[in-house]
């Protein structure tokens, strides 16, 4: 019996996966699949050979993301979570959507023009812009009103909008952002991210330090609860999710919601290569 093809999806910068790649693919291969690291936007892949498309590392998107939005439509049913999921959750907009439906959500507006910045920046003593098509901690301003005020709107701080505006969640600096890996519908791990010094973005690059720590009941039922209420919205299975959460006035709230390309943080969460392998196993079998 031939073993189930599984393409596991990286960009040309990262061409052998997410860090600790290679344990997912032990992983995979201890259970009878094929897996292997491709690049999304390599024209030789033969996508239609494939049992599993799994988008995992494509962290190049935000430039280009309408040509990757054309690559994940053309790849089918065999892309899991899938092309319409990634239209969705490509841009911040859907935490707008979310928050509107009375889910757990920082407060957002969005700003499709500049002119929109000033009056959705006031409406915040700290407030945060990110432009709504953006990873890994690009483009995100912070205005706090002393030096970085309305009045001081520094458009050249800014990457093309439009955007999104927030508060600043405080306890990012203290108690960090809390990403909870939901897989099958289950939260299955915890890891617990806190900037450097008066940063607020949690990413390595930045200075920022991720953590292994147990599961926290209250944060898996969250993550499980918005997984589940996005998958109903949508209209799709969503095999694969990671909740970021951050406390704001004493309770968890989604500061974003990962569908399309969450980093499993696997040089931390080694055992994480075990449980996708599994969710990949059980998918093609």
């Amino acid at each position: 019996m031939t073993a189930p093809v599984v393409l596991l999806v990286t960009c040309s910068a990262l061409p052998d996966g997410e860090p600790r790649g290679d344990l997912l693919l032990a992983a995979c291969a201890a259970r009878g699949l094929d897996a292997r690291w491709v690049v999304w936007d390599d024209p030789t892949v033969a996508w239609a050979d494939a049992d599993l498309v799994a988008v995992r590392s494509t962290w190049d998107y935000e430039t280009r993301r309408e040509e990757f939005l054309e690559w994940a439509r053309g790849v089918g049913p065999r892309l899991l979570n899938g092309a319409d999921v990634f239209t969705w959750n490509t841009d911040k907009r859907y935490l707008v959507e979310l928050s509107g439906a009375g889910l757990p959500v920082v407060p957002t507006l969005f700003a499709e023009y500049e002119g929109e910045l000033p009056p959705a920046i006031a409406a915040y003593d700290c407030a945060v812009v990110k432009p709504t098509v953006g990873a890994g901690g690009r483009g995100v301003v912070v205005f706090d009103g002393e030096d970085g005020g309305v009045a001081d709107l520094d458009e050249s701080l800014l990457m093309p909008g439009p955007w999104v505006v927030q508060p600043l969640v405080e306890s990012v600096r203290t108690e960090g952002e809390h990403s909870v890996f939901v897989l099958d519908g289950r939260a299955v791990a915890q890891v617990t991210k806190r900037p450097a010094g008066e940063e607020i973005r949690v990413h390595t690059e930045y200075g920022g330090r991720s953590d292994a720590v147990a599961l926290d009941p209250v944060a898996a039922r969250l993550a499980e609860e918005l997984v589940a209420t996005v998958a109903q919205r949508l209209g799709r299975s969503l095999p694969y999710a990671r909740a970021d959460l951050m406390r704001l006035d004493g309770r968890l709230v989604l500061s974003e919601l990962e569908v399309t390309e969450p980093g499993l943080y696997l040089d931390v969460r080694p055992e994480l290569a075990d449980a996708f392998a599994d969710l990949l196993a059980q998918l093609s079998a």
